[in-house]
């Protein structure tokens, strides 16, 4: 015959489990080893325009974060459904432009996640595993061309030698072309590698150029 006080503390313990506070504790670091990690990865492997130090720090207090949310949650059945009650009713509105940024962020969720049920391993290896392809698809990326913004502004008589020096570019595509009263200004979209940057001097050599400017963009301009 069974006791019905022991079946209710039976019961109770499937919703509530004590942490230990050595627990914790490993937890936390373990998840700020991993962001750091994660830390400087995104810092070498950053192929934006403006990098960001407070997006890149918040990578590492996220990977912490969600590791001490999944302690809860995995520890107290309760718990997890008033978690789940309170993050249906947060509005995120940060906006994230580079889709590598919100892989980053993915990154660190996924790596608090297996902390936080307690995965050491499949965090350690997953972490070495997606650093190791994100290094080796930088180094790819290095070596193959950029697209660039090459920004002139010109007389109207330079108008000849600026488009035959334009058409001598690599994978150009002109963006936006305006005629003001001081002269032109011709926008071009242009794939160049790092060594073939200095190629915007030459238009500086041509008599009626007033200046050229080159910028990295993502690719996200709209035609």
């Amino acid at each position: 015959m069974s006791d019905p006080i022991a079946d209710a503390f039976n019961i109770k313990s499937l919703f509530n489990s004590p942490l230990a506070p050595m627990q914790i504790v490993v937890t936390l670091l373990v998840a700020l080893a991993l962001g750091g990690f994660i830390f400087f990865i995104y810092k070498k492997t950053f192929g934006g325009v403006l990098y960001s130090r407070t997006f890149n720090l918040s990578l590492v207090m996220l990977t912490m974060v969600t590791s001490l949310v999944l302690l809860l949650i995995n520890n107290n059945l309760t718990m997890s459904l008033g978690m789940v009650g309170a993050l249906s009713i947060i509005r995120f509105r940060t906006a994230v432009k580079d889709p590598m940024d919100t892989t980053f962020m993915f990154w660190a969720v996924g790596e608090g996640m297996a902390l936080g049920a307690q995965y050491f391993d499949v965090a350690l290896i997953g972490a070495a595993v997606i650093g190791v392809v994100m290094v080796a698809l930088t180094l790819f990326k290095v070596r193959s061309s950029m697209p660039y913004l090459l920004i002139l502004h010109f007389h109207e008589s330079a108008n000849g030698p600026v488009k035959n020096l334009v058409k001598q570019l690599p994978r150009t595509r002109v963006r936006s072309r305006t005629v003001q009263r001081d002269g032109i200004e011709l926008t071009v979209e242009v794939r160049l590698r790092d060594e073939e940057t200095a190629v915007v001097d030459k238009f500086l050599r041509i008599d009626g150029v007033y200046d050229a400017t080159l910028i990295a963009h993502q690719g996200d301009m709209v035609s």
